[in-house]
């Protein structure tokens, strides 16, 4: 647990990615795309400022994994309860969005430290936790160009012995 002071974003991992989705339909393919690769113990952090599409690419994460066992379900964004839970086998799928939280201290209340082992998470605004986030943490990084406002870039970003990173770049290259 820190102490509630953020580390430096200069201490994140390198990023080896960077593509360019032209729509809101592509972003929705590129995170189907992503669902399957996850494991439990998986952790994706998405950063970027409101409305450049965190929220819409955790839907489609977390939609992909539902209908994989059946399943149809309202994905509501979790700004005010903080957590959404989703059984999915073989593990929950919790999406966090730390935009609301009071103080970085309170996410041991949370319990998404221990469901860092065994769960897969997807965390919005982790900026917020950084300090607590695993190393072995995966950042996408969303941005959105004013003159082109359906278009957006994700910047992926991993540790350089990450076990997913050949995964997550071939991915990449097929969705530039």
């Amino acid at each position: 647990m820190s102490d509630g002071s953020a580390a430096p974003l200069s201490d994140l991992p390198p990023c080896h990615a960077h593509l360019r989705l032209a729509s809101p339909e592509a972003m929705s393919e590129f995170a189907e795309a992503l669902a399957p690769l996850l494991e439990p113990g998986d952790v994706l952090a998405l950063s970027g400022d409101l409305g450049a599409g965190k929220t819409h690419f955790a839907r489609g994460v977390i939609r992909t994994r539902l209908a994989q066992i059946g399943r149809v379900e309202d994905i509501p964004s979790p700004s005010f309860t903080l957590v959404q839970i989703y059984e999915a086998c073989p593990c929950e799928i919790w999406h966090v969005d730390l935009y609301r939280l009071g103080d970085p201290r309170d996410v041991d209340e949370l319990g998404l430290i221990d469901a860092f082992e065994t769960e897969i998470c997807l965390i919005e605004w982790p900026e917020r936790m950084i300090a607590d986030l695993p190393t072995r943490t995966i950042w996408l990084s969303f941005l959105y160009d004013q003159s082109a406002p359906d278009q957006r870039h994700i910047r992926l970003c991993a540790s350089q012995d990450h076990p997913k990173l050949p995964q997550l770049c071939a991915l990449a290259e097929r969705h530039p």
